[in-house]
This record gives C-alpha cells, sequence and structure tokens, in this order.
C-alpha cells in the first residue's frame, strides 16, 4: 500500500526517528529568536515549522493508523501555516495553531506510549522522553497564543498588556512548565491561568514519572546476579 511505503520511506531516513526529531526542536528553539518578524523571516520560520512536522509524522509513524493521524492533521497545518503567510485568510493563524496542537498532543501521546512500553530502554526512548518533554512546552505555546486570540488582554510584558509572536508563548511556556517564573511574561485572565496551572502540574508528572520508569527498568542492586 501507498501509506506503508510511505512509513517506510520516511522510517530510513529517519532511522533514530525520536534523535532527528529532538534535534529539529532544539534547532528550531535556538535559532528562532534570531530570526526577524519579517515577511522572509515568517518564511523561514515556517520552513522551520515543516520541517518539525515532518520529523513529527516520521517519529509516530510507527503504524499505519498513527502515520495517517499524523498525516491528516499536518497537512492542514502546514497549509493554514502558508495561507497565513501569503495573506489569503485572516483567520488562517489561529487554524493553524488549532491542528498544530492537536498534532502536538497526538505525537506526544505516541512517544509516551512508546516510551512507557515494558520494553529495554534504548537511546532512542531517552530522546523519545526527551522530545515529549520539548513537545509539551511547543504544544501549550499553541494553547497561549489561542488564549490570546480569543481573549484580548490574556498576557502583559512587564506589567503592559501587548500582543506576543508565537516564540514569545514559546519562551513563556518553556518557563511555566520548568517552573522557572522569571515574571516578564505574566498571565492576565482566567483562561490563561488556568491553562498555566495545568502545564506545572503536567511538567511535574512528567519527570517524576519518568524517573520512576527509568528506576523500574533495572532491578536493585542485591537482585542483580541471582538466578
Amino acid at each position: 500500500m501507498l501509506i506503508n511505503a510511505m512509513g517506510e520511506f520516511f522510517g530510513r531516513i529517519f532511522f533514530q526517528r525520536c534523535f532527528y526529531l529532538f534535534l529539529v526542536l532544539m534547532v528550531f528553539i535556538c535559532t528562532a529568536p534570531f530570526v526577524e518578524p519579517t515577511p522572509i523571516g515568517r518564511f523561514t520560520i515556517n520552513c522551520a515549522n515543516a520541517l518539525i512536522i515532518i520529523a513529527t509524522v516520521a517519529s509516530v509513524g510507527r503504524s499505519t493508523l498513527s502515520f495517517v493521524i499524523a498525516v491528516l492533521l499536518a497537512s492542514p497545518a502546514l497549509a493554514f501555516q502558508w495561507m497565513a503567510v501569503s495573506g489569503v485568510d485572516p483567520n488562517a493563524v489561529a487554524k493553524s495553531w488549532v491542528f498544530g496542537a492537536l498534532l502536538y498532543a497526538t505525537t506526544i501521546a505516541y512517544l509516551l506510549r512508546y516510551v512507557f512500553r515494558h520494553e529495554v530502554m534504548t537511546a532512542d526512548k531517552l530522546f523519545g522522553a526527551a522530545s515529549a518533554y520539548l513537545l509539551l512546552a511547543v504544544f501549550w505555546s499553541f494553547l497561549y497564543a489561542l488564549v490570546a486570540h480569543f481573549y484580548e488582554g490574556s498576557f502583559a510584558i512587564f506589567g503592559n498588556q501587548t500582543s506576543l509572536t508565537f516564540y514569545d508563548f514559546v519562551y513563556f511556556s518553556f518557563t511555566v512548565l520548568t517552573s522557572t517564573g522569571f515574571g516578564d511574561i505574566t498571565p492576565i485572565s482566567r483562561q490563561a491561568r488556568g491553562i498555566c496551572v495545568v502545564e506545572q502540574i503536567v511538567g511535574a508528572l512528567f519527570v517524576a514519572i519518568l524517573i520512576a520508569r527509568l528506576a523500574g527498568v533495572y532491578p536493585p542492586a542485591n537482585d542483580r546476579g541471582k538466578p
């Protein structure tokens, strides 16, 4: 089938799928702040988003069903991104955020299912766990952007209510997920604060559950070597 052939094709390109997803995410996070918000800059960011989506589809597409779901969510996300750049639809950017959030939520679910399977912990699984952690921050960035879009004045920078870029929300999401709390960006509305609380809880639980999973992989020292 064509779908199986495409899945195998991506699998050959991304042999260590989770590693490449982690690498693309890190490159995007580190380089996006240096891209100016010009038409060329937005075009560059959209190209980077396309690479992230391709890596996401490759990492998730370990079965026909997961591959189909990822493609069905990634296609409109990419399409609305390009429509937002071209200015065809003024609401295209919000639509792309909706499909982007759904895609990343699906990816996180499949990655965690892969990481927490009762099998030997491999390097690819560790990169999968790290990628899931980064994707949690990106996923919440979409939620913050949607809240700011539908609830005007939901965020403030140094006490002044103003519009934020998507990367501002990525930065804010990482400060919430890691409980850093610099205080430069502040949630104002009830909706924004509620989402912040949920992200803080999820971030703490993710680290605790992952450590418990890693600890359960290896037997206690007293039990090693027993027949």
